[in-house]
């Protein structure tokens, strides 16, 4: 398996960043190597990537999201690959941003990028992009603040920098109100929670 864990301080509130966070469908614009990324339903995502040539699609689950502090994934089938990216507030307008994730290369090209840590350069671009992103923008695109659930199971236990642990492949539980997604802007409205959530017509 390989590890990849990287942070980052960003000059927006922990809110903006985690909300910019939940708009999973503006990934390509910040995550080298992601094609498209579709939201199905609230914890349901479709990805497509194109790395050193080799088109993939895959789908991943949200086992864990609770607002401003955690999200948490793992794919459902094929590939093996699970993550957390934990937000920390460092003050009013600044934001510590940690990602970890585990994944099994699965063709020499990713077996040999993983062992001369172009996969830590890569996320490390990326959440460079992230912060240029967010911080030229000043406000998220949108945002999705309901919770997701999730029991940790055996061997499946995520550190997640000074956060603590997140389980990752356990139960999910209840998602967001009906007429609410997760990713992209500018979608339906619905209620959460006696708040007005965002996202996109699934």
């Amino acid at each position: 398996m390989a590890t990849v864990q990287q942070s980052i301080d960003v000059n927006v509130p922990v809110s903006t960043a985690y909300n910019q966070w939940t708009q999973f469908e503006s990934f390509p614009e910040f995550m080298g190597g992601v094609e498209s990324v579709v939201q199905r339903d609230s914890t349901h995502l479709h990805w497509t990537t194109k790395v050193a040539g080799q088109t993939r699609e895959f789908d991943t689950l949200i086992t864990e999201q609770e607002p401003d502090s955690r999200v948490a994934w793992r794919t459902e089938e094929g590939t093996e690959h699970a993550g957390v990216v934990a937000f920390e507030a460092l003050g009013p307008t600044t934001t510590r941003v940690n990602v970890q994730f585990q994944w099994d290369p699965d063709s020499a090209v990713e077996k040999i990028g993983a062992f001369f840590g172009a996969d830590d350069m890569q996320v490390r671009s990326d959440l460079k992009k992230f912060k240029d992103f967010i911080e030229s923008r000043g406000t998220e695109t949108g945002a999705w603040r309901g919770d997701v659930g999730s029991t940790p199971q055996s061997g499946e236990v995520f550190e997640s920098g000074p956060e603590g642990t997140t389980g990752l492949g356990g139960t999910t539980g209840t998602g967001p109100g009906t007429g609410t997604g997760l990713g992209g802007a500018g979608g339906t409205t619905g209620a959460g929670g006696g708040t007005t959530e965002t996202g996109p017509v699934i």
